[in-house]
């Protein structure tokens, strides 16, 4: 979350605040909207990564406290129904935004707000499944 949260944010301040911003990219010899672009490119680089190198490991990890039935039967309900789900809610999110406000220009705002909301859920979480896998191991390794 916090890869996504820092390049959200930068993208999101770059989109939204882009007069702003000139003077600082007229220095870099570039456009506001050029380093916005650059860094929504930077943003799926390093998410792509960081999720491969940091965010896979650790899911399969939180499976390793459980009974050989719970650890199938979570993988599976991720998998087939917590990935596509999260990834049709937010192409859904996004489509009613450019239907109700008229372009994904005006939509920008809002969807900026949306992403904080995700990343301070997402940080909760992260948190609380930390917490529980800590608890889960203490009891494996007290038996």
């Amino acid at each position: 979350p916090t890869m996504i949260a820092v390049t959200g944010l930068a993208f999101f301040a770059l989109n939204i605040f882009a007069p702003t911003f000139v003077p600082v990219a007229t220095a870099l010899g570039t456009t506001p909207l050029m380093l916005a672009v650059l860094i929504g490119a930077a943003q799926n680089i390093l998410s792509k990564s960081s999720k491969y190198a940091l965010f896979d490991p650790c899911k399969e990890m939180a499976y390793i406290p459980l009974d050989q039935e719970s650890k199938t039967k979570g993988k599976a309900a991720v998998d087939v129904i917590g990935n596509p789900l999260g990834k049709s809610g937010g192409s859904f999110i996004q489509q009613v935004l450019i239907f109700g406000v008229g372009s994904l220009a005006a939509a920008t705002p809002y969807l900026a707000v949306i992403l904080a909301g995700l990343i301070v859920v997402w940080f909760k979480a992260a948190n609380s499944l930390g917490a529980q896998f800590n608890d889960a191991m203490a009891v494996v390794e007290s038996e």
